[in-house]
């Protein structure tokens, strides 16, 4: 297998011009953003026993308008075995995506680049676990400088959500393990993992908690009555550069993902709250100390368990947060004000909804329904929709139904282009990149 460096020039030329790209807005900002219209979405998807060839797999859907095979499948690719596919995340490069298994800790890395329409699995690392020391479930796929940094669920001892960040280089090596903290300064902490983000104009980084292994393997019907199971309720901020926590905060409820603002004037990031169903800001005040606080209760109060808010995608003006939430409905707020949002929709998607990928322009939006195999609604739908966004209302573009196209259960979603690469190869040849062994 083969790596790829990209050159700091045609860096810096293509994420400087980025305003007027279409990306997901909470990708790395060491990423190049992709210009325009997205050709492809890739989708990890679980696989289903007696659904086709009931591995988990890469799909690739034509997402291009002007496309002959828009809104179908164009490939894709079974890993073997399930393995519960849950998150992907590229190189800095884009070249390459890593997707892993919540449930085995394998890591699936796929060429993109060299194919964009048909990618390759090019590598499959079996000893993550072994390698840092006792990580379970690898997660957020985030890429830094010459490499990924991978959060954790679990751990190797008993199952639960104390865990850490795992560093590998782009050439899937291992560099470290950093844990999470349980007690910084006095503060109690949980140790607990989920998301991680980088804001790289202030050197700071945030992770969030959810649970571990022993939770997230069983149906949810056991873990709900369980007294037993146990969630985060805490995020840290870290000193980006040093990977040294510098603050713990209590938000109860099991944070998930996290969205730092896109504008560098924007000091803040939100998370949502699974369990209680919120919509949390962690912002800098004006004596420059950082806190948390809930700014928003989603849903309707005393079912929080049935809303159970999911993800989360801010636009790239900082204008808009779009919640998926297992209740099935979208729901959209005006966060101009990110203290005060305002609730301007609530829109049914499905039974169910998990991801929400919206492009940088903020046209479309895109929706999975799967959340982990045990916690899924029975018998529901499991599918791919996507809208148009006009700023008040989101107008159906197209369904793609997995179960009927027997690939299993999308979850993560990341987009693709083919002028993206053919752009990279061009600027690439010739400028002396190097190329790493894998």
């Amino acid at each position: 297998m083969k790596g790829r460096a990209v050159s700091s020039m045609f860096f810096f030329s293509v994420f400087f011009t980025a305003l007027s790209f279409a990306d997901e807005p909470c990708q790395s900002p060491y990423m190049p953003k992709i210009a325009g219209q997205e050709d492809y979405i890739y989708v990890w998807t679980l696989g289903v026993p007696g659904l086709g060839d009931g591995s988990d797999k890469l799909v690739v859907v034509d997402v291009n308008p002007k496309s002959k095979t828009y809104a179908k499948v164009v490939s894709y690719v079974s890993v073997g075995g399930r393995h519960e596919a849950h998150h992907c995340g590229f190189t800095e490069d884009r070249w390459y995506l890593w997707c892993g298994g919540l449930d085995d800790s394998k890591i699936f890395i796929f060429d993109i680049g060299s194919n964009p329409k048909n990618p390759k699995l090019v590598k499959v690392i079996e000893n993550f676990v072994q390698k840092s020391g006792g990580v379970v479930g690898p997660h957020t796929f985030y890429a830094l400088p010459g490499r990924m940094l991978i959060t954790g669920l679990s751990n190797d001892k008993d199952k639960g959500g104390k865990t850490a960040l795992v560093e590998y280089t782009n050439d899937g090596n291992y560099i470290r393990t950093v844990w999470i903290p349980t007690e910084l300064n006095g503060v109690k902490g949980d140790g607990y993992g989920y998301d991680v983000r980088v804001n790289a104009n202030l050197n700071l980084m945030l992770t969030s908690s959810f649970t571990g292994h022993r939770n997230y393997m069983r149906p949810i019907s056991e873990v709900v009555k369980d007294p037993t199971a146990t969630f985060g309720n805490t995020m840290v901020l870290w000193n980006y550069h040093t990977m040294k926590p510098l603050k713990i905060f209590h938000v109860p409820g099991a944070p998930l993902e996290i969205r730092w603002a896109i504008n560098p004037k924007h000091e803040y990031a939100f998370t949502s709250t699974a369990l209680t169903s919120e919509l949390w800001l962690i912002y800098r005040d004006k004596d420059g100390e950082w806190k948390a606080k809930s700014v928003a209760k989603i849903g309707p109060k005393g079912k929080e368990l049935q809303t159970l808010p999911l993800d989360i995608s801010l636009s790239s003006d900082d204008r808009y947060i779009f919640v998926g939430a297992y209740d099935g409905i979208l729901r959209v707020y005006n966060v101009e004000n990110p203290h005060k949002p305002k609730l301007i929709l609530e829109k049914k998607i499905s039974d169910q909804i998990n991801m929400v990928s919206e492009s940088w322009d903020g046209k479309r939006i895109y929706v999975t329904t799967s959340l982990l195999y045990n916690w899924d609604k029975p018998n529901i739908p499991q599918v791919l929709k996507a809208y148009e966004w006009d700023g008040k209302d989101l107008k159906p573009l197209f369904t793609l139904d997995f179960t009927k196209e027997k690939l299993g259960r999308p979850h993560l979603m990341n987009f693709g282009q083919e002028a993206y690469y053919k752009g990279l190869v061009r600027s690439t040849k010739g400028s002396g990149v190097a190329k790493a062994s894998f």
